[in-house]
């Protein structure tokens, strides 16, 4: 009997991307582990507009009335905080997670753009410190790394809570990325799978946090600027806790962002969008009239300067970008096609950062993949693209009438679904109502 392919219809429940997942994991007896972020739809900064200026409001004319992008970051208590040219930051991926050429890469793109970039959890490499101006030292539960010298020599200090890809749970770097390098650098066997705490080891609440905040200033005099970074999930608590403990900065990472390698069931069920973490960690922020005072750097899905625009429009002083970063060093770019058939995937669905395979070079600890990644190239690529998102975040300032980008408010947003509406607390485009309120 012939079948006729019209007549067929797959299960909504269990779609042929759920059932090859229940037949692998009856196969194998193991949760699939893999790299970068959540791939199911969400709700995200899409979902908002911006109101441009016409008669009630006038805008700027480009690129000759002035519009304004530094940020000071950590003006608290920090004795130098930190300045930056541009609201855009790059986050902590290790060396360990990326390759030593990546990192530097990263690097040398901020420090020509007059930004920070993030050592990530296994400690700071020579080559790291060397090409950022700008070092933000993160401190996690692992400690992998972790040593006060280096504490000394970084100009912020994260200290790791949450991420937004696994908030309360820890990553995982698999044996084949766990180089004598990098074992050397964590304190590691060189080979074998390791699992990072999901919390801190000399703590277990609020209070503590701020006993470590104090232990952290001593150790570096009160120079620099402590950060506190969370995942997005009991946002307000968290933020409020956060802010009572003493820090500085707040980096809020929601449910968007990657990682290098934990469970699919992590990155997919756990935490919630950023589009609703803003503007809850912006209401306890103002709630304990903090809001600037306390900076909120966002990340988790930012990928453009429309982007960076809205969530700075919603409250957030700056953003930090990961898995855009990587993309513009080249990861899932189609070079190297069978390198990917190789790993199982093609260029734009590849999730595999956890293998050491990369067929871009990014995150790989081979040396003959490393290659495909020279710094210099790769630094120039994410200096365009740092530019890119700079002129676009500017643009729509302008549009908006506003000559400093953190002029941006809600009220220059408006929502295109009830959901985003909802979250975001803007109106539903064409009224005045915002769900909820």
């Amino acid at each position: 009997m012939t079948v006729d392919p019209r007549t067929l219809r797959t299960s909504s429940s269990l779609p042929p991307h759920v059932i090859a997942e229940i037949q692998r994991a009856a196969d194998q007896g193991l949760y699939e582990i893999r790299g970068f972020g959540a791939k199911r739809a969400l709700p995200t900064f899409d979902d908002l507009v911006f109101l441009g200026a016409s008669t009630s409001r006038y805008p700027l004319e480009g690129y000759r009335e002035k519009c304004e992008t530094k940020v000071v970051l950590g003006s608290r208590f920090a004795k130098n905080p930190i300045e930056l040219k541009i609201p855009i930051t790059i986050a902590g991926m290790s060396f360990g997670a990326l390759g030593a050429n990546a990192k530097e890469a990263l690097g040398r793109a901020a420090t020509a753009m007059g930004t920070t970039t993030t050592t990530g959890d296994g400690g700071m490499t020579p080559e790291e410190r060397e090409s950022s101006e700008t070092l933000v030292y993160q401190l996690l539960p692992s400690r992998y790394g972790m040593n006060p010298d280096d504490l000394r020599k970084a100009d912020a200090i994260e200290v790791v809570i949450g991420q937004g890809a696994k908030p309360g749970g820890g990553g995982m770097l698999l044996g084949q990325k766990i180089t004598e390098r990098v074992a050397g650098m964590r304190t590691l066997p060189e080979g074998i799978d390791q699992r990072s705490a999901c919390r801190h080891p000399d703590w277990t609440g609020p209070d503590d946090l701020e006993i470590k905040i104090h232990e952290l200033r001593e150790i570096t005099g009160w120079r620099v600027p402590i950060y506190i970074k969370i995942g997005a999930t009991r946002v307000t608590y968290d933020v409020q806790l956060a802010v009572k403990a003493g820090a500085d900065v707040i980096v809020l990472d929601g449910m968007q962002g990657g990682t290098a390698a934990t469970q699919d069931v992590f990155i997919e069920h756990v935490g919630i969008p950023t589009l609703p973490a803003v503007r809850q960690a912006v209401e306890a922020l103002q709630g304990l009239d903090m809001h600037r005072e306390v900076q909120l750097i966002v990340s988790g899905g930012i990928r453009s300067g429309a982007d960076v625009a809205k969530a700075l429009a919603l409250g957030a002083d700056a953003v930090a970008i990961g898995s855009a970063a990587m993309v513009a060093l080249g990861c899932n770019k189609p070079v190297f096609e069978e390198d990917y058939r190789a790993l199982g995937t093609e260029p734009g669905c590849c999730h595999h950062c956890h293998t050491g395979r990369c067929p871009v070079g990014i995150t790989t600890q081979d040396p003959e993949l490393e290659q495909r990644l020279p710094p210099d190239h790769g630094a120039r690529l994410v200096r365009n693209y740092l530019s890119t998102m700079v002129l676009e975040l500017q643009t729509l300032a302008r549009a908006c009438g506003k000559s400093h980008v953190h002029n941006l408010e809600p009220e220059d947003l408006a929502a295109l679904t009830i959901e985003a509406a909802a979250m975001a607390g803007v109106p539903l485009a064409g009224t005045h109502w915002v769900p909820g309120r």
